[in-house]
C-alpha cells in the first residue's frame, strides 16, 4: 500500500511538472516586475518626495544664532566732552537670535516642486521606455523556444512512424521479402532523429536560462510554452511609451519656463533680531544691553540684463529638438511597422501553400510506404519521402511561428 502511495506521489509530481506553462505576456509582467531597471519607478518618488519636502521647508521661518568679539583701532566718539557720555570700549561683545519669515515669493516654491514631478514623471517615463524595449529580446527567445518545441513534437512524430516502420521491415527480413539493409537504413535514420533531439534537448535549456535571467524568473526544462493567439493589429493608432516621453518632455519645458518667470516677481520677507550687547542699539550707552528689531524687507529685480528672456528662448529651442526627435521616431516607427506588415502578408502567403503541400507529401509517403513493403522500392528511396513530408510539416511550423512573432512584433512596434 505504501508503495502505490509513493508511486502515485511520483506520478502526480511528475504530471504537474509536465503541465507548467508560461505564455509571452507572462514574460511580459515577470520583465516587467522583476528587472531591476524596474526598481528606479519606486525610488525616483522617493527622491522627489525627499527633494518637494526641502523645498516646502523654505516656508519655515529662518533661525540664525550670531554671536562675536572684536576689538578695534578706533570707535564712534563725540567732538565734545559730554556729562554722563562715556566713550564706546574698542573692545566689543554682541550676540543674536534673527528671525526670517518668507511671506511672498511670488510662488517659487510651488513651481518649483511642480518642476521636481514634472522632472520625475519623464524620468519614470524614461525608464517605462527601456523597460519596453526588453519586450523584443522576450520574443526573439521565446519564439526560439516555442520553435524548438514544434520541431521536437514533429521530431518524435517521426520517429514513432519510423519505429513502427523498422517493425514491419524486421519481419519483411524475417520471411526474406525485404533485405536486411533495408532495417539498418531505418535504425541509422532513427539514431539521426535522436541526435537531433539531443540537440534540441541542449537548444532548449541554453534559451530557457537566457530567458530565465530576463524575466527573473526559473523556468523548468519541461516547462510548456503556449503559442500566442494574435489578431491583425493594422488599424490601431501607434500608442508607444515613447510618445508619452515626449509629451511629458514638452510639460517640463513649461513649468521650467514658469520657474524662471516667478523667479522675477517681488519676494517679501518679515524678519526679526533680538540680541544682547555692548553697545546695544543705543550707541551712547557704553554698557551690556538687551535689544531687538522687527521689520519687514521687499526685494525686486526689476532688470535681469534680458538673462530670462534668453533661458526661455533656449527652453523654447529645447522644445523644438523635442519635436524633431518625435518626428524622426514616428517616421523611423512607421517603416519598421510597414517592413513587418510585409513580412505578416508574406508569411500568411506562404503558409496557405503549406497544407497542399503536406497533402501532397502525405500521399507520397504512403504509396512510398506501400512500395517498400512490395519490395519495389529500398528504405533509402522511402526515407527520402519520410524526410520530405516531415519538412514541409516543421517548414509549415515555421512559417506560423514566424506569422505569430510578425504580429508580436507588430504590436511592440505599434505599441498596443
Amino acid at each position: 500500500m505504501k508503495q502505490l502511495s509513493l508511486l502515485f506521489i511520483l506520478l502526480a509530481t511528475q504530471l504537474s511538472i509536465s503541465q507548467q506553462k508560461i505564455t509571452l505576456e507572462d514574460c511580459y509582467v515577470l520583465a516587467n516586475k522583476n528587472y531591476p531597471l524596474a526598481k528606479q519607478t519606486e525610488l525616483l518618488q522617493q527622491k522627489t518626495g525627499s527633494e518637494i519636502e526641502a523645498l516646502n521647508k523654505g516656508k519655515l521661518p529662518r533661525i540664525d544664532l550670531n554671536a562675536q568679539a572684536t576689538y578695534q583701532s578706533d570707535v564712534t566718539g563725540l567732538p565734545i566732552v559730554m556729562p554722563n557720555v562715556t566713550p564706546l570700549n574698542k573692545d566689543q561683545y554682541r550676540a543674536t537670535v534673527d528671525i526670517n519669515q518668507l511671506l511672498y515669493n511670488g510662488g517659487v516654491i510651488a513651481s518649483n516642486t511642480k518642476l521636481k514631478q514634472a522632472q520625475t514623471q519623464t524620468q519614470q517615463q524614461q525608464v517605462q521606455v527601456n523597460l519596453y524595449q526588453i519586450k523584443s529580446k522576450i520574443n526573439q527567445l521565446y519564439f526560439s523556444l516555442l520553435l524548438l518545441q514544434e520541431r521536437k513534437s514533429i521530431l518524435i512524430s517521426k520517429q514513432e512512424q519510423l519505429l513502427s516502420k523498422i517493425r514491419e521491415v524486421k519481419t519483411g527480413v524475417k520471411f526474406g521479402a525485404i533485405l536486411p539493409a533495408s532495417e539498418k537504413i531505418l535504425e541509422a535514420e532513427n539514431l539521426k532523429i535522436q541526435q537531433q533531439l539531443t540537440e534540441i534537448q541542449f537548444d532548449k535549456k541554453k534559451l530557457l536560462s537566457n530567458l530565465s535571467t530576463l524575466i527573473f524568473s526559473s523556468l523548468d526544462e519541461n516547462m510548456i510554452i503556449v503559442k500566442p493567439i494574435i489578431s491583425n493589429t493594422f488599424d490601431k493608432e501607434i500608442n508607444r511609451p515613447e510618445l508619452k516621453l515626449f509629451d511629458l518632455q514638452n510639460q517640463q519645458i513649461e513649468v521650467s519656463k514658469e520657474v524662471i518667470s516667478k523667479n522675477n516677481l517681488p519676494k517679501i520677507n518679515a524678519f526679526g533680531q533680538a540680541g544682547y550687547g555692548n553697545p546695544g542699539l543705543n550707541m551712547l550707552d557704553n554698557s551690556f544691553q538687551t535689544f531687538y528689531m522687527l521689520g519687514l524687507k521687499a526685494n525686486w529685480n526689476v532688470f535681469d540684463w534680458n538673462k530670462s528672456k534668453n533661458e526661455k528662448q533656449a527652453l523654447s529651442i529645447s522644445k523644438e529638438i523635442v519635436a524633431t526627435e518625435k518626428e524622426t521616431f514616428l517616421l523611423n516607427n512607421n517603416l519598421q511597422l510597414q517592413e513587418i506588415k510585409n513580412e505578416i502578408k508574406k508569411a500568411e502567403a506562404i503558409i496557405a501553400a503549406d497544407s497542399e503541400i503536406i497533402t501532397l507529401r502525405e500521399s507520397i509517403e504512403k504509396s512510398s510506404d506501400s512500395q517498400l513493403r512490395n519490395g519495389v522500392i529500398t528504405a533509402s528511396e522511402y526515407l527520402v519521402e519520410l524526410t520530405n513530408l516531415y519538412e514541409a510539416k516543421i517548414n509549415q511550423k515555421v512559417h506560423e511561428i514566424q506569422l505569430v512573432l510578425a504580429k508580436a512584433n507588430y504590436q511592440i512596434s505599434n505599441g498596443n
